[in-house]
């Protein structure tokens, strides 16, 4: 059966978005994450990650967004595929990732923060 057109739901950009940053939080992010916490190195190099993609992403003039990460990590992803890198299938060992795992870990360390509410301005003096 047929559904015309015009009553078809499409896929909105930021639904495709936010589901994309979920599956790689999901498979990257929450190991990822918690290792970070538990290595100050290891979160320090997270966090310097985080800068070169918020300042690629010009994140430091305008809001980031679920789409802006989602399609940084699909094309370092793919770039990376395209020169033969390959996801890992074994448990990551998060005491010296590669750079791409490290680079993702990054962009879910980013997309937390995307829910955390702004910081207010502090009060005149």
């Amino acid at each position: 059966m047929r559904v015309p057109f015009n009553r078809v739901e499409a896929r909105s950009a930021a639904n495709s978005a936010r589901a994309a940053l979920a599956l790689l939080s999901a498979s990257v992010g929450a190991e990822g994450l918690a290792a970070a916490a538990a290595r100050p190195a290891l979160l320090a190099l997270v966090d310097q990650h985080a800068a070169a993609v918020r300042e690629s992403l010009d994140g430091d003039r305008r809001a980031l967004s679920a789409a802006a990460l989602a399609g940084y990590a699909e094309g370092v992803r793919a770039g990376a595929l395209e020169h033969g890198w390959q996801p890992p299938v074994a448990p990551v060992d998060w005491s010296a990732p590669d750079w791409l795992l490290t680079r993702l870990l990054a962009v879910c360390a980013l997309t937390r923060s995307l829910g955390a509410p702004a910081t207010a301005p502090l009060p005149p003096v």
